[in-house]
């Protein structure tokens, strides 16, 4: 689905999943992460001339200006013409039957390696039929539409002890790595512990350099490569569900929208550059609070998220993480980190990055930063996405 507003002119529409686009009014405005709610009270999305079935990722390929991959859950990956608006007869990639799906299982993510217009690499993240997560890489075939299915290479897999908080989110990062986001394994409350032990792969942001050996290599520089009783691949620990995380790609920095407990949902922020380990406090805190609510915590070595917002039936329930900005469609919303709830469908913007509004002292003194909603749908918003050009899409599941 796409944001779009209805006035005198309009300057381009942000194409999102459901799918929409976003259009504004051309007004003249300087290009800062700050606007007026007042500016953008016309945005609306607007739906792409498509329907899919259970769209839960949104991607582009590198190179590519004219296409968007759209994961449905189910298992299939589908491809869109945006110069001809049109959905391609032909899935990308159709997995059903290597798949378990249904509540929160099933083929959740899309990743395209950075010289895909080469090698034609990509990896895809999914819930096997044991419910266990697999990270498989492809190629795809005599057509770059086209997945090859016999290529398949099966990279990662990591244990599921329930149904739940499967993460699954993954993107290479500006340094080649392929990031990948997991849960702390279900139930509630962290039963297992997993988001604070280091030995585990659950309840993390791992860091791969798949062009580094086979299946992949630790890079020297994760934060805890030979460190006793921890795994080498984690790069942040104290994840509950980061369901999606994204990098600004105009300045590299990370932002990791963590679905909540009962209480708080919130947003980690690790700035360009960061050496990595940092421990985002689940589940000793959800959000910037002590877990469990009115008990006492170290908040010793923790980041503290620099947004959050109270898990109630008016606000949300779960956030969906987005990106920042960067398209040329509306100038207002340039630099602003968007991000919404699941469950009512709200969108907000966030003015984004270090640039004179984080300070290392915020995750000491809580400080968190400020954000507007930009428009309120009735859709159970499941992901964001970003073309080429920087303009972005949302998908919902209805």
């Amino acid at each position: 689905m796409s944001l779009s507003w209805q006035g005198s002119r309009t300057v381009g529409r942000l194409r999102p999943v459901l799918l929409a686009a976003l259009v504004l009014p051309a007004l003249l405005l300087a290009r800062q992460p700050t606007f007026k709610a007042s500016e953008l009270s016309g945005l609306r999305l607007e739906p792409l001339d498509a329907s899919f079935v259970q769209p839960v990722h949104i991607t582009h390929a590198p190179g590519d200006p004219r296409h968007l991959w759209i994961v449905e859950q189910r298992g299939t990956i589908r491809v869109y013409d945006l110069e001809s608006d049109s959905l391609l007869n032909t899935p990308f990639l159709s997995i059903p039957d290597r798949i378990s799906t249904g509540g929160e299982r099933g083929l959740l993510s899309l990743a395209f390696h950075p010289d895909f217009p080469s090698n034609g690499r990509f990896f895809v993240n999914y819930t096997d039929r044991a419910g266990h997560t697999q990270v498989v890489e492809y190629r795809v075939g005599a057509s770059p539409l086209e997945a090859d299915l016999a290529s398949a290479r099966r990279i990662l897999r990591i244990e599921q002890p329930a149904a739940n908080h499967n993460g699954g989110m993954m993107a290479f990062g500006p340094d080649g790595y392929l990031y990948i986001g997991t849960g702390d394994g279900g139930r509630a409350n962290d039963p297992w512990g997993n988001g604070q032990n280091p030995g585990v792969l659950l309840g993390k942001l791992l860091r791969l350099d798949v062009d580094g050996g086979s299946p992949y290599a630790v890079p020297a520089d994760n934060p805890f490569v030979g460190q006793s009783g921890a795994r080498g691949e984690i790069w942040a620990l104290g994840l509950r569900n980061p369901w999606k995380f994204s990098f600004d790609r105009a300045t590299g920095d990370l932002y990791i929208a963590d679905v909540g407990q009962n209480a708080w949902e919130e947003i980690n922020f690790q700035p360009a550059g960061s050496a990595g380990g940092q421990n985002y406090g689940w589940n000793r805190m959800e959000g910037t609070h002590c877990f469990p609510t009115g008990s006492w915590c170290d908040r010793n070595g923790l980041t503290l998220p620099v947004a959050e917002y109270p898990n109630r039936s008016e606000v949300g329930c779960s956030i969906t993480g987005g990106y920042v900005y960067r398209g040329e469609a509306i100038p207002e919303l340039y630099g602003s980190y968007l991000f919404a709830d699941y469950c009512t469908g709200r969108i907000w913007a966030m003015p984004a990055g270090p640039a004179g509004t984080y300070s290392e002292q915020m995750d000491r003194a809580g400080e968190t930063w400020p954000y507007q909603e930009l428009l309120r749908t009735p859709h159970t918003t499941t992901a964001f996405g970003e073309d080429l050009h920087g303009e972005v899409y949302v998908a919902h599941h209805g």
